[in-house]
Formats: structure tokens, sequence, C-alpha cells
């Protein structure tokens, strides 16, 4: 019967368990407090801020100017929502509609693609400035992780609005794209180890993606899903997590 709590004891007293969880669970007057204090909706910013945090040449701003634009494109992705259709006979004909009819559509269409590109560039150098200060480094390696997640997301985000304007550049990329994923190690049917799940070109990972073995209005459908809804609802929700473990982390890492 010892087992158990010696195994449960081995998994929590690590540094990668302690990095995750800040704190046990004990029903103490100290540990409810900490419940209190590291809850993401009342304490998501620190009360006091480090010197160094305040410093531009050590920071670079760029997590604040990501967050900025992530929040920029959700508003003018919503604006653009009011013009489109993901229907395969209309997706192209609203974006023509969207540059040359809409009062100011070139400028708001234009505006969340660049919007989009300055993202992936942004969140790009924050994860460069996060790893030439050490700031991945204990306590901060959970946190880390979540950082990564959230560049992968960016990346999505970006890959999937390339289809929905349902011209060659974005049909093209998406042929790639998935054509890659067909090689994905046991879910693609041209993987390594894909005969271990019977994976098919008819129930594989680029089936999943496209909805079909083509690209077609599915594919589509399925992209505007990804893009305009469950993406940023995902990314949303690491977001407040990544500010969350910033404070209760000690906020930002000092210089090495």
């Amino acid at each position: 019967m010892k087992l158990i709590p010696d195994l449960i004891k081995k998994i929590t007293d690590n540094e990668i368990w302690k990095s995750v969880f800040r704190h046990g669970y004990a029903d103490t007057p100290r540990n409810r407090v900490l419940q209190i204090i590291s809850n993401v909706w009342l304490h998501l910013h620190p009360a006091k801020v480090r010197e160094h945090g305040t410093k531009i040449r050590f920071t670079w701003c760029m997590g604040g100017i990501t967050f900025f634009i992530f929040l920029f494109e959700t508003i003018t992705g919503i604006l653009l929502m009011f013009y489109y259709v993901p229907d395969v006979n209309r997706a192209y004909a609203d974006i023509v509609d969207l540059m040359y009819v809409v009062p100011f559509g070139r400028f708001l269409r234009n505006s969340h693609r660049w919007g989009a590109h300055a993202m992936v560039i942004t969140v790009s150098i924050h994860m460069l400035r996060v790893f030439l200060t050490g700031s991945y480094k204990p306590p901060r390696q959970f946190n880390w992780v979540i950082g990564v997640v959230l560049l992968v997301l960016t990346l999505l985000l970006s890959f999937t609005g390339y289809l929905l304007p349902w011209d060659q550049l974005g049909y093209w990329a998406i042929t790639v794209g998935t054509n890659m994923a067909r090689a994905t190690p046991l879910l693609g049917h041209e993987g390594p180890f894909a005969y271990i799940l019977g994976m098919r070109a008819d129930n594989d990972i680029r089936f999943a993606l496209l909805g079909g073995t083509t690209i077609g209005a599915p594919a589509l459908l399925r992209a505007y899903v990804w893009h305009c809804i469950a993406i940023p609802v995902i990314a949303s929700a690491l977001m407040m997590m990544h500010f969350w473990r910033i404070r209760i982390d000690g906020g930002i890492s000092g210089p090495l």
C-alpha cells in the first residue's frame, strides 16, 4: 500500500512538476491565500514590476506588441466576416468586392493581412529575446512550453488564413501544406508506420484536414472554422495562462 504514496511523491517532488504547479494542495491558510493570488482572473497582472522589466532595451516589448497585434487582428477579422462567406462559389467574388466595392475594404483587408505578417515576426523576435536572456530557465520552463505552443498556433493562424480568399496562392499553399501532412508518422498514409493504424488516403490526417481527398468546399469551411473560431479561442486561453504564469513565476526574468 505504500507503493502508491511513494510513486505520487516521486512524481510531484521534482523540478518539472514544481514548474507547472506552484503550491501544494494541503488545506492550510497559506495555500488558501495562494489559491486566490494565483487565480488568473483575480490577479492577472503583478502588484509590482521590477526595474529591468520596464526597460525596452531588455524586453524589446515584443510580447506586448504581439498581444496588441492579436487584438487588432481579432477586430479586423470580425469586420471582414461581415463581407465574406466561406463558399467556393462566393469566396473569391467576396474578396474582389471587398477590394473594389466596399468602402475602405482594401484598407481593411490589407491591414489584416499585414498585421498577420507582423504578428509572425514579432512573436518570433519575442521567442528569440526570451532565449537570449535565459528566460526559459527554471522556474519558467512551463511558460516557455506555452510560448512555443503559441508560436505554432500563430503560424497555423497565418496558414489557415491563406486558403480563405480561394485564389491560386491560397489553393497551392494549402496543397503543399496538406501534402506534407500525408507523410506524418503514424497519421499520414505515406508516413512511417502508417500501416500500424491502417492509414489510407481516405482516413489519414490529410483527409481530416481537408474533409476529403481533394481540396474543395469542405477544406474551405474547415479552414474558416479553424482560422476564425477554434485557433483564436485556444490561443486566447493560452495567452491568459501565459500572462498569469509570468506573474506567479516572479515577473519578467532578470538579465543573465
